[in-house]
């Protein structure tokens, strides 16, 4: 059975590690969404990944179980605004990495503008300045649904959520706030 404390892998790295092409790619990917490296790539592409290869056994099964699973996973999918309420299992096979990336709490962060940048909200998320619901995440990989976007804000006890503090003020300064 293994220990259960004991953390596994849940990404694959490149079967070639140097390919110019995927190299420039993962650093223009690790520099717009301010990711700390390319693990973190690889773990989205690994979740991406294991999305589309259980859509494209759901649309090769055509059993009571397989309709069931359908429909969970088009509701989960749609729950994390990755697709449209009318979406089909053809429309998960057209996901990119870029979508998934675009639904983290840090990139969400920068979109709100709560930091002037995305490796700043990336430290007020690990810094635990970022509430979702009044519950404090310190997880920047961390999938926001849709129902709680808008309930992305600072944690009342921090100093980031008072006017006066400096960070705060560069923010309101840009009327951004």
């Amino acid at each position: 059975m293994g220990d259960p404390k004991k953390q596994r892998k849940k990404y694959s790295k490149p079967k070639h590690p140097w390919e110019e092409g995927r190299i420039k790619e993962e650093k223009e990917l690790k520099m717009e969404y301010g990711l700390k490296n390319k693990k973190e790539i690889w773990k989205t592409e690994s979740k991406l990944k294991k999305i589309k290869d259980q859509t494209k056994r759901l649309i090769t099964n055509k059993t009571e179980q397989a309709k069931k699973e359908e429909k969970e996973l088009l509701l989960k999918l749609y729950k994390l605004g990755l697709i449209k309420k009318s979406a089909k299992l053809d429309d998960i096979l057209s996901l990119d990495l870029k979508s998934i990336l675009d639904r983290r709490l840090q990139t969400l962060v920068f979109k709100k503008n709560l930091s002037t940048s995305v490796k700043q909200a990336r430290q007020f998320i690990t810094h635990g300045h970022i509430t979702i619901s009044s519950k404090k995440i310190d997880v920047p990989s961390y999938l926001v649904n849709l129902d709680e976007e808008n309930k992305i804000s600072f944690f009342g006890r921090s100093l980031l959520s008072k006017d006066d503090h400096p960070e705060a003020a560069k923010l309101d300064k840009n009327g951004q706030k």
